[in-house]
């Protein structure tokens, strides 16, 4: 009696689980809210700050260039940097091709818009170089990747002291790996700030953390992540504690699996901002985020000379 009650409820269960319907619900007009997109680095270049509006759930449209907008950038050693107002972002072009990003400094950002000063607050932390990067060679896996392949994996080590953040970004054949699942973050050399893993090798799920997992347009199986003649290309950024928790919440509100596993799926909530208005007392908010990053890279093609070193070390193996 008892398996019988125990398979009328696992019944109900995925019944209900399997029941979807579309609603189209009637919404309230949002506030609207200034967004500042600021991610900044030491990369040769022009830097841009991105400042648009905020847009009801529901629609579809590109959001615009906020116009008009005062945005500086001020360094802890009072250095001034005006960003120019373009036809898409604000930018900062140093007439040297230098950068004004020096590791251990801290920026101030600010920005009036419409008559309201927003501010953030960022220092710049200490970022590893990447060793060297390799592939390795896996066999085709039944039901899920039909054919042999290769993994991208990436050496670096953490800095020896508790608290450094990285955001790992990547890219195949010099197409950014921008999914919510391909967001890759490291807390020291782990994946987290209570695994205080420091000072050593990032952990493998990190140094993999840059292989693209694309299910075909027909079926339920996935490309292989490299094969011969494709190419990766890696960047780590230095971010700050806030930074890294920030986009831990960026992946959690834009990953959201449907089915069984929606049912498990965190509520879906606003992520938090390091920008605030100046004035205490206005209701007009920002949101958004400020980083100045440090930023190490590497890249490699999988040419057959790499591909032939990879079956080898595949052979190998204990």
């Amino acid at each position: 009696m008892k398996a019988l009650r125990f398979i009328l409820i696992f019944a109900l269960f995925f019944g209900l689980v399997s029941c979807e319907k579309e609603i189209f619900p009637d919404l309230n007009q949002p506030f609207e809210l200034v967004v500042i997109d600021a991610w900044l680095t030491d990369k040769p270049g022009p830097q841009q700050i991105f400042i648009t509006r905020s847009q009801p759930y529901f629609e579809n449209e590109f959001p615009e260039k906020v116009e008009g907008a005062i945005v500086q950038v001020i360094s802890s050693d009072s250095v001034v940097y005006n960003f120019s107002e373009n036809d898409s972002a604000y930018t900062w072009t140093a007439a040297d091709s230098c950068s004004f990003v020096e590791v251990g400094q801290s920026y101030f950002l600010f920005v009036e818009v419409d008559g309201q000063q927003h501010s953030a607050f960022t220092t710049v932390g200490v970022v590893p170089e990447i060793d060297s990067v390799r592939y390795n060679f896996e066999e085709a896996i039944p039901n899920f990747i039909p054919e042999d392949h290769y993994l991208a994996e990436f050496y670096a080590r953490d800095p020896e002291g508790l608290g450094n953040a990285y955001w790992i970004r990547g890219w195949k054949n010099g197409e950014p790996l921008s999914k919510p699942s391909e967001i890759s973050i490291a807390f020291d050399a782990g994946g987290s700030p209570g695994a205080a893993v420091d000072g050593v090798q990032f952990i493998q799920p990190i140094r993999q953390s840059l292989n693209p997992f694309d299910q075909e347009e027909a079926g339920n199986l996935f490309n292989p992540p490299y094969l011969l003649g494709d190419s990766v290309y890696i960047e780590i950024h230095s971010i700050s504690a806030e930074a890294f928790f920030f986009l831990t919440e960026v992946a959690t509100q834009t990953n959201r699996a449907g089915g069984f596993a929606a049912l498990f799926a965190q509520p879906v909530a606003n992520v938090s901002s390091n920008i605030f208005n100046l004035d205490q007392n206005s209701t007009t908010k920002a949101v958004g985020y400020f980083n100045v990053a440090a930023v190490s890279s590497a890249g490699l093609r999988l040419s057959l000379t790499e591909a032939e070193d990879a079956r080898d070390r595949f052979e190998t193996r204990p």
